[in-house]
């Protein structure tokens, strides 16, 4: 298996050091993604700038969790998916959502259940979502524009996704109680 350096501040390549930076100051140290990204500076910026970009999207808190926590789960992200539960948990998403969105199941809420349905199309289908089923998220109260941002939050999941699956990323200690697995649907 190929191995891959979990940099720190001070070993981090010269172009990664002021993201670093400026990670530690959001969460108050490094996670092990942005650890492992920093061996290409430009994955890690691009991936903090479209982090940061998502939220500023007009999608509220706990909408930009359902979509990052759906996108983690079609990915079947291990760390995405313990890192975000954990997130969502922090904004008071309430325990029943969480519960739904970490096995794949319906959302108790139908706005927020209908975000969930056309973020898993999107990822699903690469973005050949129907017209039908944007018209369908459309008539559940989005907008042209939050069609466009679960676009910016699923290609912000999938830098981190595919880079989780590659380097085997670790979990970060305020992750402890959130491990997943994907759940094997029943057979009939």
């Amino acid at each position: 298996m190929t191995k891959f350096t979990a940099y720190t501040v001070e070993t981090a390549p010269a172009a990664a050091k002021p993201i670093f930076e400026g990670v530690k100051s959001a969460f108050g140290f490094v996670p092990n993604l942005q650890a492992h990204m920093a061996e290409s500076p430009e994955l890690l910026a691009g991936y903090t700038a479209l982090w940061d970009l998502f939220s500023k999207s007009t999608l509220s808190p706990i909408e930009q969790q359902v979509v990052y926590l759906t996108a983690n789960f079609e990915n079947e992200c291990h760390y995405c998916m313990a890192g975000h539960t954990s997130l969502a948990r922090m904004i008071k998403m309430d325990d029943a959502t969480i519960a739904a969105l970490r096995a794949g199941t319906t959302l108790p809420d139908a706005k927020l259940e209908a975000l969930h349905v056309f973020t898993g199309l999107v990822v699903r289908q690469r973005g050949w979502v129907s017209d039908a089923d944007t018209d369908a998220f459309l008539a559940a109260g989005y907008t042209r524009q939050n069609v466009l941002e679960v676009v910016l939050g699923v290609a912000t999941k999938v830098m981190s996704n595919y880079t989780n699956h590659i380097v085997h990323t670790p979990l970060d200690d305020f992750m402890n109680g959130n491990e997943w697995t994907k759940p094997v649907p029943e057979v009939a």
